[in-house]
């Protein structure tokens, strides 16, 4: 299968390298020295127990365009950033071409081939002018929601933390070949790839841990551990995906995992740092809207009060804001001898 894989950070980079190491026809667009380290010596995998894995069998290109015409897409950036790429992905599609979201929180195709009384809104959020959804088919789209945990650590190398479980869907939740066909070259290269009944449901049972973990750990600088054992986090973390629950509730979404179940599953994740404090410690753009924002979106939607939600999500906004007009970054910074 030609795959396309835009964007090789910590899960673009993951999939990259596992799949090209599967025999897959992978391509990767990237740019800057992660891109030039990937042509110079391939994509390096760390995986959690040590090993080192280095797949050279990939291309590496700096737009879609030179990468050509594929049979899937992976779009594996950051959500605020795929409106201004999304014109340019069209040279990567021909007549058949699948398009595989690999994001954090909630997507811009939320209600795309939905179905219900909302079926085909926009969320303001994540799509404010219609340009992603004009450029991509949502005939194309395939949804999928990333388990795995990983770390982009240099130029070429990515440590997979842990988890190998991706759950993928169509938009109507119609289990089509299209989507047995991506699942199978998923689990040939070592991942755990299923098709749940609604696609909808398994994006608000990952949304649930990073709508508050996430944010939280860019506020704390706390690692998933570090804030399930600390009472007032623990508690914090508890209302926000309260609140969330109503809101998705109200939408038809059941969540097969109590909430407790879920904050155990963050904690025993361990000292792991969320992607969101990874981008705040390296001075990158924070995806608050697929995150939070867009949650506060559907509430406001269906006349759900959030307090807790909307005062978070005014925290990380400031931080954000304030380490963007500074062009900064935040980290702790050890003052041990």
């Amino acid at each position: 299968m030609r795959i396309g894989i835009v964007g090789a950070g910590a899960i673009g980079g993951l999939l990259a390298a596992k799949l090209a190491l599967a025999g897959e026809e992978v391509t990767v667009i990237d740019r800057g020295a992660h891109l030039a380290a990937i042509r110079a010596h391939g994509l390096k995998l760390t995986m959690g127990d040590g090993t080192e894995l280095v797949a050279k069998n990939l291309k590496a290109v700096d737009s879609p365009a030179a990468a050509g015409k594929q049979d899937l897409v992976i779009l594996a950036l950051k959500a605020q950033v795929i409106a201004s790429v999304a014109p340019s992905l069209e040279a990567m599609f021909d007549k058949d071409t699948m398009l595989m979201t690999a994001q954090n929180g909630l997507s811009w195709w939320y209600f795309q081939r939905h179905g219900g009384p909302h079926d085909g809104k926009s969320l303001a959020r994540l799509d404010p002018d219609g340009t992603i959804a004009k450029h991509i088919d949502a005939k194309r789209i395939i949804g999928c929601v990333v388990y795995p945990a990983a770390e982009l650590t240099g130029p070429g190398a990515i440590h997979h933390v842990e988890g190998d479980r991706f759950a993928i869907g169509e938009l109507d939740d119609v289990p089509t070949e299209r989507v047995k066909g991506v699942a199978e070259a998923l689990n040939r290269a070592g991942f755990k790839a299923v098709i749940p009944e609604n696609i909808r449901a398994e994006v608000w049972l990952k949304l649930w841990g990073n709508m508050s973990f996430n944010p939280i750990s860019a506020l704390t600088h706390a690692t998933l551990v570090d804030i399930c054992q600390f009472g007032p986090s623990r508690e914090l973390a508890a209302t926000m995906m309260r609140e969330a629950q109503e809101v998705a509730g109200k939408l038809g979404i059941t969540f097969r995992v109590p909430l407790e179940k879920r904050i155990a599953g963050a904690e025993k994740v361990g000292k792991h740092k969320t992607s969101t404090l990874q981008d705040i410690e390296a001075g990158r753009e924070v995806e608050t809207d697929a995150l939070l924002g867009a949650v506060i979106e559907l509430a406001k939607l269906t006349e759900t009060p959030v307090p807790a939600c909307e005062t978070v999500l005014a925290l990380l906004e400031l931080l954000s804001k304030t380490l963007r007009d500074n062009r900064g970054a935040a980290r702790v910074i050890s003052l041990a001898a």
